[in-house]
This record gives structure tokens, C-alpha cells and sequence, in this order.
């Protein structure tokens, strides 16, 4: 047996003994789970409250304990004696330097003894002696496995990743922190296996869910990770520096360190839904499930869900600061509908009583004086009514005295107040209003126009109404930067106080005095209510934004309503922004951020990108953001990036002819050379046709072809794949002002390989390069759009 096999042995018996300790853990959950059940007489409020309380906190941890992890045991670290010796809660020693003594000289060689090893997991383990098993990656003991680095090790001579698949270890891989001690563990030799942790956990291929990166997270995306949560966070880094993971990752910290304050109050808003399910499964990983919402920016309101697409030029106009003012004046306006009534009259003192339009005009803009939410206007408008009413009424001016007046006055309002007929007049003059009946409105391109007179120009509205023609009554066709329009108009409108229906008398709390105590199966009854306020509830303890320079202005202002008094975690990159105004939304953060103390990080490695493929990307870099800093490859693989060209007249007839065979076999390709997924990305107006290539395994598929996703330009941030390829670079590039910094991000999502494919469009040269890939200086200039 050689080093590599005894040490895999020696962690695969590490880990059946854990796994025995769970299984006991989880025997122990059970039995505490059929004990709640069995005590079905209950004696007391006491008695049920202990009960009902145990059978919540059992079903817990028991869920907790069952979750199976792919690598419930990813890390070990070997360590020199502590300086004070002094041990922490879990077990382990706190100190984070060597004890003087640590390391002795021996025949001239530096020679220490490994005093401390911990193993680091998903969660905490202890034995029956309260000796530490596992340490939980959250907590302080485990730290040194980020943030050691051979320039500053503390007490750690080496650093293991454990590489399992459920129950079984599969590898190890190590790092010697400290090359220059003969470190000796038991007596023997501490051995190193491989070529180190962190390229390992590089090499492995990816799928179509983001694994996390717990067990290769370095010392500057630890740093940002376990920062105190105060203020404002914002991490900036390129393309590979594990942003969207340091994020996941520093949420589950937030509810590690204090559960009570973050738990089930963390919201993660991620850009796209894709996005979303590539991430999802990451916190279920890191041992919290259910503890944060991961919402993407199209289905932050509850009960809505974006559906459709805008195109650049739609969502330019969506997005902008301005149309805060526009919704303002169409929720107003909105309550002129042409089929609004225009006169009202009733019946008073034995007279008829009329108010024409120009009289309910000017009682209707009376009420909308000021800035309070139109549908808490409604009180209001009714009272202003009945006073035009009562003016307009023969008794207005026939009691001298005070005291009679009043006493008239007030039977004036209750009698017309209460007439069916003035009431359904109220309802439909000034009816409760829905964001979505005021969206629905503006796709009348000529109240649109009155609405944004001044603010909008005419094409500009008429992008935006025809844009809104598809949205159904239901709540259809909505795109991500219409719910951020719904999400203002939520504010400006209000939503009317409900009656409370008070909750009908239970006999047997007369007879047992049971006021306040509820059961497990009450809270389980009122799951549904709390949802409804659910819907109302908009304040988290904390935000993390992911991909934050892609937020437009009004998608800030919906993001800020919703951690109005929290603490942010804020991670993105300029050079990457697919948002054509920068500066306007940079003004809506700082808006929503108000005077908030901010720290700030960088993450500097590319641990996606091979050296290879961050070359052919800087080029566009430079060009697109050329004030930003380019992330350092840490490998190559000495592969370079594939360029191939399909020449056909004209960009239609490119798109319509010999292309589809090409994509398709240079997909096949990439397929055979890497194990992982492969990820074709297309401009976003090309993206039906091109996943119809790939329909119901045409093209040549495979079997295994459910590796492969075809997605749009503006789809691909934040993902990766083992190998993409990249298809018409320079239409990509120009779709947008911000086309080439999409295709920025587009070259960057290969771990392994990347192909580009050319049209005429592209201008490649005999090489096959397309010139938006061209470094300046060296080939003709870059097709328009792209510098």
C-alpha cells in the first residue's frame, strides 16, 4: 500500500467514526421525536407548550442531522502547539501563534511535533467525551484552514482537502504551509500528498449547480467572509474571484455567528434565474437550509414572477431613475379613467344636488395634494365630497347657529354618506387601485405621453407602451424590469387597511382559560397568513447583492425597501456591468445606502480562468473597462483558446445558413474534451434559434448531452462551465453601450476550454481571431460597438 492509499484509509476510518457518532445523534433525535408523540393527555398549558416545543426542536435537528452531504468532511489541519495552550468551546486550541517551544533543533534540521489536528466539516461533531470530531467551518477554530498561507502560517503545518462522495473518501490533497520544519505526527513523518488543495479543488469539473467553495476558499475571500457584519460590505473583484460564493458563504457565517439576529431574515438578491438555481444548492451544503432567501431581481415581489424579456433599449428606459416620476404621475392619472363617472348627484333636504366635471376635478386634485399613497387618499376624497356636497346644498348657508349646523352637518354625511348610490359612485370615481392596473394603463401610448410629458421623449414612450401591450390582467408577461415598476408602485399607491375579522370564540377556552398558548398543528394552520404577510413585509436584518454592478436605478430602490434598517453585503465588478449608466445607478446605491459606514474589499485571483483564456479576454477588457483591474490567473493549462470562422453573406443569411451545422460541431467538440458542462452563449436575440439547433437531440446529440446549455449574452453572469463556446462576438459586443463588457463576461466563464466562432460580421483574420478579440495595435479596429 502506498502513502497516497494509507492515508485515504487513514480518513476513511476518521470518517466512519463520525458518521457512527451522527448515527447516534440521530437515534437520540428520534427517540426525542416519539417521546413528544407519546404524551397525547395533556395536563397543563405547561405541559403542552414543553411538548409542542420539543416535538419543533427534535423534527429540527433530526432534518439537520439526515441532510446527506457530498462532502460532509472536506478539510483537515495539522498544528503546532498553541502559545497559551488554552482551549475554546469546541475543543480546540485558541491560539492562533506556535508556542515558543513549538519548533526544536535537531542535528541541525528544524524538527516540531504536530500537537493538534482538527478536521473541518458542514457541521460541528463532538464524541461522547465532548472531544472535537469535526469542527464546524463557521467557527473560529477553523479559520487557519483559509486563511494559512505559506508567507504567514501561524500554527498550521499542513493543510488537507478531503475529496469524498457521501460515506466513502475518494482523495486527499495537501499543502505544506511550513516546508521548512521536519514536522513529525505520532512519531512519524507528517506526509504530503499531491500537488495542492487549491488546484485540485481548480481541476474538478463543474456542473450545472455552483458546488461551494468552502474547501478551497483562500485567505482574501475568508477575509471578506467572516468580516463583522456592521455597515456596508462591498467586494468588487473580476471575473473567477468567487464573489457569488464568498457572498453564499458569508451569509451562512452571518447565521452561525448570531443566529438570533439573522435567522430567516438574510435576502440574497441575485440578478437572473438562472443565476438562482445555479446557486441554490449551495447553503443547503454549508449546513443552512430555509435560514435565507434567494430571490433573483424578476421575483423579489411576492406574487408576481418575471416571464418575459426586454429588449436594451426597453430596458434602458425601465430602468432609469426617471420613470420614479413618471409612475408617480400615472398612479394619479390612472384614476381618470375614460370610463370614470363625471357627475354625481344625490338627493338632500327634499333637493337635488349635483357636482359636474370641473367640480370633481377639483375636489380629486384637492385629495391628491401632497405625497401620501393614493389608495389611502380614498377617506379623504369621500370627505372632501360631501364637503363640495353640502356647500352645493340648500342648507349650507341656512343655520346661523353653530351648534345646529354641526348637528345638520352631521346628519348630512351619514345620510348621503351611507346612500348605496354615493357609495358606488366613490367606487368607481376613485376606485382602490393595483400596481398592475397602473401598468396595464400605460401601455396606452397617449396617457403614457401625458404622464411623461417632459420627462420621456416620444419614441422613448412608445418603446415602453408597446413594451407593456403583452402584461395580462393575471399578471403575465411581466419582465424583471417591469416588477421593479410594480415595486414603486406599490409604494405610491399604499394598500388600504383590511378589516379584522375577529377570531371566533372557542368554548373551551372559556372552560380551561387557554388565551395564549398554541399548538405545533395551530402554527402549521397559520402558515398561509404568515405568508399573506409575507407579502407586506419588506425589511431584512441583512442584504447581499450578487452582481451588483448589472442593477439598474429603479431595481436599487426596490432592492432598498427591502433592508431599509439592515446591513448589506454588496459584490460585483465594474468592468462587467451590462448596464448602460453606470453613474445614475451608482447614485440610486448610494441613495439607498444613505450615510451607512462602508468597508471595502478586493478579490485579486482568477481561480476560473486558466491563463490562456484571461489572456484573450483582457483584450476586450481593456477596451471595455480599461481603468479596471484584471484578477491573476493562479494555472494554466496549456491549452489555448479555439477561433473558427463560418463566412456566408450577410448576418441573416449567416444566421440562417451552414452556422447551425458549425455550432453544432464545435459544441460536439468541447463535449469530448471536457467531462463537465459545456455552455454555447449567443446574443440574446439569437437565443431561441440557437437552443432550437440543439432540440430534441438533433445535430448529432449525444446521450450525454444534457451537459450542454445554450443561453443568451446577458444570461451568462455569474455562471460557469468546464467549456463554452462563444458564438458571433461582435454582435454580442454591439447590442448594448455595454455590449462589450457583456462580452467580456462571456469569455469568461470556461474553467477548461473556449471556442469563439466567427462570422463576417466579426472581421477575423486568417488566424480565425475576430478583431473585437484583436489587442489594439495589432490587426484592423474592432467592429463598431466593440471599443
Amino acid at each position: 500500500m502506498d502513502v497516497r492509499d494509507r492515508e485515504i484509509r487513514d480518513e476513511q476510518r476518521h470518517l466512519d467514526t463520525v458518521y457512527r457518532r451522527l448515527a447516534e445523534k440521530i437515534d437520540e433525535a428520534e427517540y426525542l421525536m416519539a417521546d413528544a408523540a407519546s404524551r397525547v393527555q395533556i395536563g397543563t398549558p405547561g405541559a403542552l407548550a414543553e411538548r409542542d416545543a420539543q416535538v419543533f426542536t427534535a423534527g429540527r435537528h433530526l432534518a439537520r442531522l439526515n441532510n446527506e452531504f457530498e462532502d460532509f468532511l472536506f478539510g483537515r489541519i495539522d498544528l503546532l502547539a498553541g502559545k497559551d495552550g488554552t482551549r475554546g468551546p469546541d475543543g480546540a486550541q485558541t491560539s492562533v501563534e506556535p508556542a515558543d517551544d513549538a519548533v526544536r533543533e535537531e542535528d541541525g534540521a528544524r524538527v516540531a511535533d504536530i500537537a493538534e489536528t482538527l478536521h473541518i466539516g458542514r457541521l460541528g461533531v463532538l464524541d461522547a467525551d465532548y472531544v472535537p470530531l469535526v469542527i464546524d467551518w463557521r467557527a473560529p477554530a477553523a479559520a487557519p484552514f483559509y486563511r494559512a498561507t505559506p508567507v504567514a502560517p501561524g500554527r498550521v503545518v499542513r493543510r488537507r482537502v478531503i475529496r469524498s462522495r457521501g460515506r466513502r473518501v475518494l482523495g486527499v490533497e495537501d499543502d505544506l504551509l511550513r516546508p521548512e520544519l521536519r514536522a513529525l505526527c505520532d512519531g512519524a513523518e507528517l506526509p504530503v500528498i499531491g500537488d495542492g488543495a487549491l488546484m485540485a479543488a481548480l481541476g474538478r469539473a463543474r456542473g450545472h449547480r455552483m458546488t461551494d467553495i468552502v474547501a478551497s476558499i483562500q485567505a482574501e475571500q475568508d477575509e471578506v467572509i467572516r468580516a463583522p457584519a456592521g455597515s456596508v460590505t462591498e467586494v468588487t473583484g473580476g471575473p473567477g474571484t468567487g464573489k457569488t460564493a464568498v457572498a453564499l458563504h458569508r451569509a451562512a457565517y452571518l447565521l452561525y455567528q448570531n443566529r438570533r439576529k439573522y435567522a430567516g431574515g438574510i435576502l440574497v438578491v441575485s440578478p437572473t434565474p438562472l443565476l438562482v438555481s445555479y446557486t441554490e444548492g449551495v447553503l443547503p451544503a454549508l449546513g443552512e437550509e430555509g435560514q435565507v432567501a434567494i430571490r433573483a431581481l424578476g421575483s423579489l415581489v411576492d406574487g408576481v414572477t418575471a416571464d418575459a424579456y426586454d429588449d436594451q433599449a426597453v430596458a434602458h428606459v425601465k430602468g432609469s431613475a426617471v420613470m420614479a416620476r413618471v409612475l408617480h404621475r400615472a398612479a394619479r392619472g390612472v384614476l381618470q379613467a375614460p370610463g370614470a363617472p363625471k357627475q354625481l348627484r344625490v338627493v338632500a333636504f327634499g333637493r337635488r344636488v349635483e357636482l359636474d366635471k370641473a367640480a370633481l376635478d377639483r375636489v380629486r386634485q384637492q385629495a391628491l395634494g401632497g405625497t401620501a399613497p393614493v389608495n389611502l387618499l380614498r377617506p379623504r376624497a369621500r370627505r372632501l365630497l360631501l364637503d363640495a356636497l353640502w356647500e352645493a346644498s340648500p342648507a349650507a348657508g341656512r343655520y346661523p347657529d353653530a351648534a345646529l349646523a354641526a348637528e345638520a352637518r352631521e346628519a348630512f354625511n351619514e345620510d348621503i354618506g351611507t346612500e348605496e348610490s354615493f357609495l358606488a359612485f366613490l367606487d368607481a370615481w376613485w376606485p382602490e387601485i393595483t400596481p398592475l392596473t397602473v401598468l396595464r394603463a400605460m401601455a396606452d401610448e397617449r396617457r403614457l405621453a401625458r404622464w411623461a410629458r417632459r420627462l420621456l421623449p416620444h419614441g422613448r414612450v412608445q418603446l415602453v407602451a408597446r413594451s407593456l401591450r403583452r402584461v395580462t390582467p393575471e399578471g403575465g408577461g411581466l419582465s424583471a424590469h417591469d416588477v421593479a415598476l410594480l415595486d414603486e408602485l406599490r409604494g405610491i399607491l399604499g394598500t388600504p387597511p383590511k378589516p379584522v375579522r375577529p377570531r371566533e370564540a372557542d368554548p373551551l377556552d372559556q372552560l380551561t382559560g387557554l388565551a395564549e398558548v398554541t399548538t405545533y398543528a395551530d402554527r402549521m394552520a397559520g402558515a398561509r397568513q404568515a405568508r399573506e404577510r409575507e407579502a407586506e413585509r419588506v425589511d431584512y436584518a441583512h442584504v447581499i447583492v450578487d452582481e451588483a454592478q448589472d442593477l439598474t436605478p429603479m431595481q436599487w430602490r426596490m432592492v432598498g425597501r427591502r433592508g431599509r434598517q439592515a446591513t448589506w453585503t454588496i459584490v460585483g465588478d465594474p468592468a462587467q456591468s451590462s448596464w448602460y449608466a453606470p453613474e445614475e445607478a451608482a447614485a440610486e446605491k448610494d441613495a439607498v445606502l444613505g450615510g451607512r459606514s462602508r468597508r471595502t474589499f478586493e478579490l485579486t485571483v482568477n481561480y476560473r480562468n486558466p491563463a490562456e483564456i484571461a489572456r484573450v479576454a483582457d483584450v476586450v477588457r481593456r477596451r471595455a473597462a480599461a481603468d479596471a483591474r484584471p484578477p491573476r490567473a493562479v494555472r494554466e493549462t496549456g491549452v489555448e483558446p479555439r477561433f473558427t470562422t463560418v463566412l456566408a453573406p450577410g448576418e441573416d443569411a449567416w444566421w440562417a445558413g451552414e452556422t447551425a451545422d458549425a455550432v453544432r460541431a464545435e459544441a460536439g467538440r468541447l463535449l469530448g474534451d471536457v467531462p463537465g458542462t459545456v455552455g454555447v452563449i449567443v446574443p440574446m436575440a439569437r437565443r431561441e434559434l440557437v437552443a432550437g439547433w440543439f432540440a430534441d437531440g438533433g445535430g448529432g446529440r449525444t446521450e450525454g448531452d444534457e451537459r450542454l446549455v445554450v443561453l443568451g449574452s446577458l444570461e451568462a453572469k455569474g455562471l460557469e462551465y468546464d467549456a463554452t463556446l462563444v458564438v458571433a462576438p461582435a454582435e454580442i459586443a454591439g447590442e448594448s453601450p455595454a455590449g462589450p463588457r457583456v462580452l467580456y463576461v462571456a469569455l469568461t466563464r470556461a474553467t477548461q476550454r473556449l471556442t469563439v466562432l466567427s462570422g463576417p460580421a466579426d472581421r477575423p483574420g486568417a488566424d480565425g481571431v475576430p478583431a473585437p478579440l484583436v489587442p489594439a495595435g495589432d490587426g484592423p479596429p474592432a467592429p463598431a460597438g466593440a471599443s
